[in-house]
Parts: structure tokens; sequence; C-alpha cells
């Protein structure tokens, strides 16, 4: 009897010793910019799958999450980072932040075009792929008589004015990527006199990214600049709306990453190996997450229109250059708080004065409306300018130094000075122009 007792204990002891669900019994906090659609998804199979363990998900967007892990004291951190912004993994990584967790599955391809799917030094992984383009509500434009646009360009144009809205990369790690893909895509200069007349036109800079799609699906909107699977989603959950990946975008990887100094770094690599497991690469093809895997063998089970970028069916020009990106990430951050989100209401001011003049002069030349598109669609930093490193080390400091938060600040009071006045002289140019 006592032999039969102890026989029991002992197969109890290694069934628990052998059960994966029995011996972690751990909450892995995931800091994630991405919609509840996804994130609820992820914890439901996860936690069905180790039901000894939590998931908590913090929804933050990308700029307020790295400054969440850095607040952080080592020991106590969160154990993942996951958002749709390589450009912010570098920011973690180059901080020491993140933990090499190696290359991952050998049956996800190494490139995405010439981009790597994965970080090469192994701080990060690849865990879906992601587009940037346009989506719009098709029962607003029918009602407002407006064309589909096809690309970033279109939407510079009069007819779009008070039709369009986007979100700010300092709110957005998905806004910060779709405007560095049209900065790289078109050049420093070109690239920002496009999102200024693009902005120029917006009804509204929204206050999160989830703005812009949840507004154009409910018509608040008619056309918004997002992630793709934003309006992937809604167009195949049923929403009235359509979407286009304009040429000029990149196919970029959404990372995850293990946080160095996390409470609990075994639990934190489980999640990340189960969001990259063909189950959890299943859960991507849901309706209302509607993103892109990284492993190929997946689309397989995808519907046969559903965008494939292993096959060519996306055509994407930008070769995106994560490494640029992040060397001014805070200062594009900054540059378009200052010069549009801001100063919005001045901004449309004289984006709107400018399509009168165009309008009233038929199409005749004027030095005077020159004048006023470049004074309305310049940025306050040139070129030149943007590759001083001395200006990008300012902005990329996260140290508490007064005198360097000072210097800032001077900086972006100028920025904004000089773009309240643009937009003013702009304005009396435009009228009076003949």
């Amino acid at each position: 009897m006592q032999s039969s007792a102890f026989r029991l204990s002992f197969a109890a002891l290694s069934l628990a010793l052998l059960s994966p669900c029995l011996v972690h019994a751990e909450t892995i906090s995931v800091v994630t910019s991405f919609p509840k659609e996804l994130t609820a998804a992820y914890k439901k199979a996860y936690e069905a799958k180790y039901p000894s363990d939590t998931v908590e998900i913090l929804n933050k967007n990308t700029a307020a999450g790295i400054a969440y892990v850095r607040e952080q004291s080592p020991g106590s951190r969160v154990e993942v980072f996951w958002a749709s912004a390589p450009d912010a993994f570098e920011v973690l990584s180059q901080q020491k932040l993140l933990v090499n967790i190696g290359p991952g599955n050998p049956e996800i391809p190494t490139k995405i075009g010439n981009y790597p799917v994965n970080d090469p030094k192994g701080f990060y992984r690849g865990q879906a792929l992601a587009g940037y383009g346009l989506m719009w509500n098709t029962r607003y434009m029918k009602a407002n008589k407006l064309p589909a646009p096809k690309e970033w360009a279109d939407l510079v144009k009069p007819i779009y004015f008070s039709h369009v809205a986007t979100s700010s990369p300092s709110r957005s790690g998905t806004t910060h990527l779709t405007v560095e893909t049209i900065l790289q895509g078109e050049g420093w200069t070109k690239g920002w006199a496009q999102i200024m007349a693009i902005s120029g036109n917006c009804a509204a800079i929204t206050e999160r990214s989830f703005g812009v799609p949840d507004g154009v699906s409910n018509g608040q909107f008619g056309i918004g600049l997002v992630i793709d699977f934003f309006g992937l989603a809604a167009k195949n959950s049923g929403m009235p709306v359509d979407f286009v990946y304009p040429s000029v975008t990149s196919i970029v990887p959404a990372n995850i990453a293990l946080i160095d100094g996390a409470k609990s770094p075994e639990a934190g690599k489980r999640f990340i190996e189960f969001t990259l497991s063909p189950e959890g690469q299943q859960l991507l093809l849901d309706k209302q997450i509607s993103r892109l895997p990284v492993l190929p063998a997946t689309y397989k089970k995808a519907p046969p229109d559903y965008p494939n970028p292993f096959s060519g069916t996306i055509q994407a020009k930008v070769n995106f250059d994560s490494q640029l990106s992040e060397t001014r990430y805070m200062v594009v951050r900054s540059l378009f708080d200052q010069m549009i989100t801001f100063r919005h209401k001045e901004l449309v001011a004289a984006t709107k004065a400018i399509h009168d003049a165009e309008k009233r002069l038929g199409g005749k030349s004027s030095a005077q409306l020159e004048e006023a598109r470049q004074l309305a669609f310049s940025p306050a930093v040139d070129e030149k300018q943007i590759q001083d490193k001395t200006l990008l080390a300012l902005f990329k400091s996260n140290k508490s130094d007064a005198e360097a938060s000072r210097a800032k600040a001077k900086i972006e009071e100028e920025w904004a000075t000089r773009a309240k006045a643009n937009y003013a002289r702009a304005v009396t140019l435009a009228n009076s122009a003949k």
C-alpha cells in the first residue's frame, strides 16, 4: 500500500517535471502598439496552450513603449516588446535593452526583398510583415464624388482637401514608418513637401494611429494613411472600405523581442516562440487581424486573393533603411509635430489659400504662388542640416541633462516659430497672387 502511494507520488512528480504547462506558472508582460483584435487572439491561444501562464497586455504607442521600458529597473522589466517599427527596435538595441535570442526558425526567409526579416545580430525577430498604404471609405468617396487614390502624391490634389486623415509619428510608430518611407522613397526635400501638402489636406491629425482607420470605417474621414493590416482587416471584416499599396512603399517586419532585465525571461522566450510557430502564424490570417505572416507555408491556408509578399503580388519600390531611420528618428518626430501637429490649423489655412489661388489663376504661372508653395511645403531642416551629427545626437539623447533639454527646446521653438510665420506669409502671397 505504502509502495503504491510512493509510486503514485513519484508519477505525479514526474508528470509535473515533464509538463511545461505545470512547470511554468508565470506572468508574461507584453508592451505592444497592436490593436486588441490581435493581442486578444494571441493571449487566448497562448493561455490555452500554456494554461498556467498569464499574458498581460500593456497597450502603448511605440514611443511611449520605448520610454516605459527605459524607465523600468533591471530585474523588474516587462518580458516582451512587440511592434511594427523596426527602427524602434534599433533604438532599444542601441541602448542595450534587448536580449540576443538568436536567428530563429530556418523556414522563415532571411530577407524580404533586400530587408532582413530578423535582426542580423539576433536581438529581435520579424513576427509578421507590414506595408503602408491608403485606406478609403467607398460610400464616402461615392457621396463626395472623389476618385480612389493610388499614390501618396494623389493626396496633395485640391480635390482631397479636408477629406484625409493621418496621425503623428510621435503618437504612432506605424505613422513614423509611413513618413520615413515617403522620405526615403522621394528624398528629404521632396518627401517633406509631399507630407506637408498631404497634411494640409487633412481634416485631422489623430491622437492615435487607431483613430485613422476607425474614422475612415465610420465615415468621419474619406481617406487615411495606414499600415496595411488596418485597411485589410476592415475590408475583410465587411466594412465599406478599400485599401491600396502605393508604389512608393516598403515591406518591413513587425518585430518582437525579449527585454533585457525582464522578470521572467524564459516565459518571455516561450511567448515569442509561440508567435513564430505555425500555430501562431496561422492566427495572422484571421479576418479581423489580416496581417502578413513571415512563415511562407502559412500562405497555403490563406484566401486566394490574400496579399503575399513572397510571391511578388506586392510591389514595393522602397528598400527601407532602418539604420538611417533610427539615426534621425527623434528629429523626424519632433519636426513633424512642430511643423504639422502643433501648427495644423495654420498649415490647413495656407494649403486652402494655395488651392484657391491655383483655381483662380487657372493654371497660370505666378511667382507669388510659387513662393507661397515653397514657404508652406518646405521643411524647417534642410538636407544638409539633417546630416549634422551634433543635431542628431542632441535629439537622440535620453539623458535628463538640463542644458541639452534647453538646447533642444530652443531648436523646436525656432522650428515652430518659423513654420507659423511661413504659413501666414504663404496665405498673404497666395491671396494676392496674380
